[in-house]
C-alpha cells in the first residue's frame, strides 16, 4: 500500500473553498434508502475506491482509513478498459484522472481537443458507473475544470498535487453519503411522479353518471381497500337511455389489486356499451361473462353484479343479481328493506352457460334504492370475529333514516359506522351508491 504522503495544504472541494474543509454537504431531502454505517452499506465492510489513472503508479494515493477505523482499500486501472473489468458491486467510489484520454482518442498538451478527450473519459465513466460516487482529479489550480466535471456529474474535484490522508478519506465517505441521497431524491421523485400519474388515471376511470332528463338523485361513497389508492376492486355505474329508463349497476371483482381494479374498470365500461345498445338482463350478464373470461388473468378470478334497470315512470324495476347481495330499498312510509334475492344466478366467471333471471320488483311512488359491495356488510363487530351482515346493515340504515339523514348524508354516515363498528379502516373495497325518487 503507498506510503501517506505529508499533507501540503486542505483540498479545495470547490472554487473558492477554505483550507482543511469539506464542501458544504447538500440536506439531504429524504433518508437514505441504504444503511447510512459510514463504513457503507455492504455489512459493514470497509469502502473501496477505484483509481484510474493515465500511468498506473504514477499518482501516490495515501493509505487511508474510514470513521471505523478500517483501511480504504485501493484498486487502480490504467485505462477505462481495465477500470470496467475492474468496477465490481463492492467498489463504492472512483476516483478519475481528467487527464486520462477518452475511449477513442488521447490526451493532449492543451487546447480545446485535450478538454474534450477529459471530458469525454469522465462522461465514459459516468456511463459505466451510473450508481457509484465519482471524484475528479484536475490538475492542480484547475478549479475550472474541477467545477465543470461536478456540473457533467461528479460529486467532487480534487487537486490532483494535493492529495492528503484525511481529507481524501473524508472526501471519499461525502461523495459516497452525497451519491446515496441524491439516488434516494430521485427514486422518490420518481416514486410521487408515478403516483400522481395513477391518481389522474384513476379519477379519469371513475364513472361520470348519465341521468340526463331523469328526476331521480344520485349519490355515491367508494373507499378503496389498497392503502393510498383511489380505485379498487368494486365498480358502478348509472346511465339513463333514450327510453328514459335509468339503469344502476354495481360489481365486485374479486381481489382488490390494481389488475383487479383495471378488470373492474373493463367490466364497467363494457355494461355501459352494451347497455346503451339495448342489452339488459340475462343477455348483458353474459355478455358480461365473455368479456371477464377473456380479460382477467386467472381462470380463478370472478365478480359479483348487481343490476337494475328502472322504468321511465320509476315505480317498477328489473333486478339481476350474479353472486351479489340484494339491494336495499326505502319506501315512503315503510321500513327500509331487502329487494327479493331468491332467484339470483352465481358470479360472472363461475359457471359456464350459466343464465341470470330477471326478476320484476315494485319501486312505488317515493322511494329510495341502496347498492352496495360486500365491503360494506363485512367489517367486524367490536373485537371479537362477529360480522355486521345484512341484516345488521338493514337495522343500521333504518335508525340512520329515523335520524333524518337522506342522501350524501346517509351514504357517509353509513360508510363511517361501518369503519367504527370495524375498530379502524376496512381491509376490503367499499363502493355504495343510492337512488332517491321523492315525486
Amino acid at each position: 500500500m503507498p506510503v501517506p504522503i505529508p499533507r501540503q495544504r486542505a483540498i479545495p472541494a470547490a472554487e473558492g473553498g477554505q483550507a482543511d474543509a469539506l464542501p458544504t454537504p447538500m440536506p439531504e431531502p429524504v433518508p437514505p434508502t441504504e444503511p447510512t454505517n459510514s463504513t457503507n452499506s455492504t455489512n459493514g465492510t470497509s469502502l473501496s475506491l477505484l483509481v484510474i489513472e493515465d500511468e498506473a503508479g504514477s499518482l501516490s494515493v495515501p493509505a487511508m482509513l474510514d470513521s471505523a477505523g478500517k483501511p480504504i482499500r485501493i484498486r487502480t486501472a490504467r485505462n477505462l478498459t481495465e477500470a470496467e473489468r475492474l468496477l465490481t458491486d463492492d467498489v463504492h467510489c472512483i476516483l478519475l484522472d481528467l487527464a486520462l484520454a477518452g475511449p477513442s482518442g488521447s490526451g493532449g498538451s492543451g487546447g480545446s481537443e485535450e478538454d474534450e478527450d477529459e471530458l469525454t473519459a469522465l462522461k465514459h465513466v459516468l456511463r459505466l458507473a451510473p450508481r457509484h460516487a465519482v471524484l475528479a482529479l484536475t490538475a492542480n489550480g484547475d478549479a475550472e475544470r474541477g467545477a465543470e466535471a461536478v456540473r457533467v456529474g461528479a460529486q467532487d474535484y480534487l487537486f490532483r498535487d494535493e492529495l492528503d490522508e484525511r481529507l481524501l478519506s473524508r472526501a471519499i465517505r461525502y461523495a459516497v453519503e452525497r451519491k446515496r441521497a441524491d439516488a434516494a431524491q430521485r427514486q422518490l421523485t420518481e416514486s410521487r411522479l408515478r403516483a400522481q400519474e395513477n391518481a389522474r388515471l384513476e379519477r379519469g376511470l371513475l364513472p361520470t353518471p348519465l341521468l340526463d332528463g331523469s328526476p331521480l338523485r344520485f349519490a355515491a361513497r367508494y373507499r378503496p381497500g389498497r392503502s393510498r389508492a383511489l380505485l379498487g376492486g368494486d365498480f358502478y355505474d348509472t346511465v339513463r337511455t333514450p327510453d328514459g329508463s335509468v339503469h344502476v349497476m354495481i360489481g365486485d371483482v374479486c381481489g382488490h389489486g390494481p389488475d383487479e381494479a383495471a378488470l373492474g374498470v373493463e367490466l364497467r365500461i363494457a355494461w355501459r356499451t352494451l347497455t346503451f345498445a339495448g342489452l339488459c338482463g340475462d343477455e348483458l350478464l353474459s355478455t358480461l361473462q365473455k368479456v371477464l373470461e377473456h380479460e382477467r388473468a386467472d381462470e380463478e378470478i370472478f365478480a359479483t353484479l348487481c343490476t337494475v334497470d328502472i322504468a321511465p315512470d320509476g315505480r317498477r324495476a328489473g333486478l339481476c343479481l350474479a353472486g351479489h347481495p340484494s339491494p336495499l330499498i326505502a319506501r315512503d312510509g315503510r321500513l327500509a328493506e331487502l329487494l327479493p334475492y331468491e332467484s339470483s344466478g352465481p358470479a360472472l366467471g363461475l359457471l359456464p352457460n350459466a343464465r341470470w333471471p330477471r326478476r320484476q320488483v315494485e319501486l312505488g311512488g317515493k322511494w329510495s334504492l341502496m347498492l352496495y359491495t360486500d365491503g360494506l356488510i363485512e367489517g367486524r363487530i367490536g373485537q371479537g370475529n362477529q360480522r355486521l351482515g345484512q341484516e345488521g346493515m338493514v337495522e343500521m340504515v333504518r335508525r340512520q333514516i329515523a335520524a333524518g339523514l337522506r342522501g350524501d348524508e346517509l351514504l357517509e354516515a353509513a360508510v363511517n359506522e361501518v369503519r367504527e363498528l370495524n375498530g379502524g379502516d376496512l381491509t376490503d373495497d367499499v363502493a355504495v351508491l343510492l337512488l332517491d325518487r321523492d315525486r
